[in-house]
This record gives C-alpha cells, sequence and structure tokens, in this order.
C-alpha cells in the first residue's frame, strides 16, 4: 500500500509505515500510540477495500472518530475467499473489541 500511495502522489516521507500491525486491532493499536505522540486526531486507513470497513471499525473502537480510507481499484479471485472471510471478522470485532 505504501507504493500505491507513493504512486498517488504521497510523498514517501508523509507515510508511516506500522511493520507490528499483524493484524487489524493490532494495527490501530500501534497507529493509536503514533497518533497520540503526534498529536493526531485523524487516519487515514489503505487497505484492501473489502477490508476498509472493519480496519475503520477497529479504529473508532478506540476513540478515533475522523478515519479516512482509501483502497487500490483491483479484484483478484483469491478476494472471493477474502469477501466471505470478511463478514464474521467483522462482527467478531463489533463484539469483541
Amino acid at each position: 500500500m505504501k507504493f500505491y500511495l507513493i504512486d498517488k502522489g504521497v510523498p514517501e516521507e508523509k507515510i508511516i509505515e506500522d511493520n507490528k500491525g499483524y493484524n487489524s486491532q493490532m494495527t490501530a493499536q500501534n497507529a493509536s500510540k503514533i497518533m497520540n505522540d503526534l498529536k493526531l486526531d485523524s487516519v487515514m486507513v489503505v487497505t484492501q477495500y473489502f477490508h476498509v470497513s472493519r480496519t475503520k471499525l477497529a479504529f473508532k473502537k478506540l476513540g478515533i472518530q475522523e478515519v479516512y480510507s482509501a483502497h487500490a481499484a483491483f479484484f483478484e479471485p483469491r478476494d472471493i475467499y477474502s469477501m466471505i472471510r470478511e463478514f464474521p471478522a467483522y462482527y467478531k470485532y463489533l463484539i469483541k473489541l
């Protein structure tokens, strides 16, 4: 996703990567800490289109209300599995987090 952003004109030095976010919840937690350190109150989530809702939910559950999103516009056959998997995963986040 970093390369997608750079390709779309976002300066590389403006992109903060989370290399320790092994799932959406961890990513939101790690980003929240970075945001607190930098005194930021909004976040731009860049992920696969089928994953945007769950990622935004993870951030909102941490109290970050201004969550924007972007995704690359392409489809792969394996996305079918990912979309199906996303339904129970979203509700797990909704109930558990």
